[in-house]
Parts: structure tokens; sequence; C-alpha cells
């Protein structure tokens, strides 16, 4: 039976360290890869088709970011993809499939989450399971990383505040579709930190879960040099991280339930306290873009009477300017009709 393994999970929270991890033992993931950089110099594990083709979809109208933080984000998703989009990943998931020695396809994107039922539905066009390996890490653990890597430090505190409280508030909303839109699948939730302390038992648990053959003869040596606790550069807890104690309770509560999938991915009670937390983050968006909509309006009504005083300060600017010019032209036909023989009359006395 061949395989489609999708590797979920916020930015920051070790997509790369477990895809990188499965194809070391084995599982296909097709070339070109997104290359290293220096937020992540061992490497993304990402097919650059992959991301190009999730890139181009949520470029389009309506916009949806990698993290969104918006409740309707998902919904604003599914009507992102085309009849197009379908036949592209078709054909591009056959030939990953054909050329996948064990029929084991690995894709890795952080946007793959807006875009589960595509994948799904193009594995089953192929005759191929569709598994779902989840990490999970700490949300103020993410935050601080993504502050790391990804905030300007010439921004300013506020800036940094701003941009920890959205990517808490995104870490969150990228759980609950997650665990949503994948209830229907074979799937796995693993700790970001239970990987990096012993690899082994839980790439094990990955295989069983999913039903995935790996080659770890083959690939112990790669994946023992590759996986290690020094990864884990970003251990930190709330207290330094700057966030409204609303959220920090909806991320918290998140991050209990999460956890309780990780011995069990059908744990019957999540749902339902899921969908509560969901109810709450809804509520806790909706007031926090009513204080922001307030602050947007009184910004846009002093940009409006900056504006109008510039304009004002140009217009008479430019009407003094033309006085001037039109009283030193009246100076200069003056003395050009003096009778002094100095201007234009002058010429005709010679």
């Amino acid at each position: 039976m061949s395989h489609v393994v999708v590797v979920a999970g916020a930015g920051r929270s070790g997509t790369s360290t477990v895809a990188g991890a499965l194809s070391n033992l084995g599982l296909h993931l097709p070339e070109p890869q997104v290359p290293a950089d220096d937020t992540n110099p061992r490497g993304f594990y990402e097919s650059q088709w992959v991301v190009d083709f999730h890139m181009a979809m949520l470029r389009r109208d309506p916009v949806v970011r990698t993290l969104d933080s918006r409740p309707e984000a998902a919904g604003l998703a599914l009507q992102l993809p085309t009849p197009d989009d379908a036949a592209h990943l078709d054909r591009w998931l056959a030939a990953a499939l054909d050329d996948a020695p064990h029929g084991q396809v690995l894709v890795k994107d952080p946007r793959v989450l807006w875009f589960h039922d595509l994948w799904r539905f193009a594995a089953e066009r192929r005759g191929a399971d569709l598994g779902v390996v989840t990490m999970l890490r700490h949300p103020a653990e993410v935050a601080k990383s993504r502050d790391t890597h990804y905030t300007p430090t010439d921004r300013g505190e506020g800036f940094r505040r701003q941009r920890a409280t959205a990517n808490v508030a995104g870490w969150v909303n990228a759980c609950l579709v997650t665990e949503e839109v994948t209830r229907a699948d074979a799937r796995t939730f693993v700790r970001y930190a239970d990987l990096l302390a012993e690899w082994r038992p839980v790439v094990a648990s990955i295989a069983e879960r999913l039903g995935l053959t790996l080659d770890l003869d083959a690939g112990a040596a790669a994946v023992d040099a590759f996986v290690e606790p020094g990864l884990r550069r970003s251990e930190t807890t709330w207290d330094f991280v700057d966030v409204p104690d609303t959220l920090r309770a909806v991320a918290e509560g998140t991050w209990e339930q999460m956890n309780r999938l990780v011995d069990d991915p059908s744990e019957k009670s999540v749902p339902g306290a899921l969908a509560a937390l969901r109810a709450d983050y809804e509520r806790l968006v909706d007031h926090a873009v009513g204080v922001a909509l307030d602050h947007t309006q009184a910004r846009e009504v002093h940009v409006r009477r900056r504006t109008r005083a510039n304009v004002r300060s140009e217009y008479e600017a430019q009407v003094a300017e033309l006085e001037k010019q039109l009283e030193e032209s009246h100076h200069d036909a003056s003395d050009d009709f003096d009778t002094g023989g100095r201007g234009f009359l002058s010429r005709f006395r010679r």
C-alpha cells in the first residue's frame, strides 16, 4: 500500500526535525528541496514544488497567511484551490509515488493545514493512505523561537510584544484547525521534546500508527547525527513571553488538550474540550478586533486631518509663491516702461 505522510504543525514546532528523521529513514522527499538558511541551517526538508504550490494559492483572494490567527482563515482557505490546482497536484503526486522506493512520500510545509482536503483527495485518487504527523511544541517556545529568527531587532519592544501575541494566537489557531481537519485520518501527535530526547521510540510509534516501513539499519546513524537535544535552543516559559493573560490561558489549555492526543490520537474527550477553547479563542479575537478597530479609526482620523493640513499648507505656499512671482513680474514690467531711459522705451530714444 502506498502512503502519503503529511508533517503538520506551526512553524518552529520541530516539523523540520521530524521530517529530516523520516527522510533519512527511507521516506521519499521529492527534489528539489527548499535550501537551508540561517533560520534553519540543518535544512527545512520541504519539497520546493510543494511550497510554491501552497504559496501560489495563498496569494489569491481571499488572502490567507502561513500562520494566520483569524478563526475564519480555514474557511477562507477552502475557497482558494481550483480544479486546475487539483490536477497539478494529482500529476505531481503520481510522479512522486512512482519515484518512492517503498511507495512512501513525505510532504512537509507549515501551510499544508490550509489545504488538507486537497491532499486527502489527491491521495485517494492515487490509491494511497494519508497519514498525518503533527508536531507539538509549547506555544511560549514557539513564540520565542519565532521572535529570535523572524522579528526585526530594531522595531522596539512594542512591536515585539505585538508579534509575540500574534504568534501565540497563530499557534492556537493552527492547532485547532489541524486537529479538526485530521480526525478522519490515520494520525499521530509528537512532542518536540520527546523527539529530541530519544527519537527511536517516537519514530517507532509513528511507523506503527501510520503503517510505515522504515529503514533503521541504513538511516539510524544519520538520524543520530541529525537529531540531538541542542536543537531545542528556545526552551522558555510564559515568564519570557509578554502576551495577554486571556490568550495565555487559551493557549495553555490548547497545549494540554493536544498533549492528550500523544498517547491516544482518538481520545474522545479532546474534541469537546477543544471546541470550548475555540469558542473562548473566537471571543478573545472578537474583543481584540474591537480594540484594534477603534485604534485604527482614531489613526485614520488623525491621518486625514494631517493630510488636509498638509495639503492646505502646500496650497498656501504655492499661492504665496505665485503671488511673489506675479509681483516680481509687475516690477520687471514697470522697469521696462520707466521714463528714465533704462527700460523698453529707452531703446527708441537712441
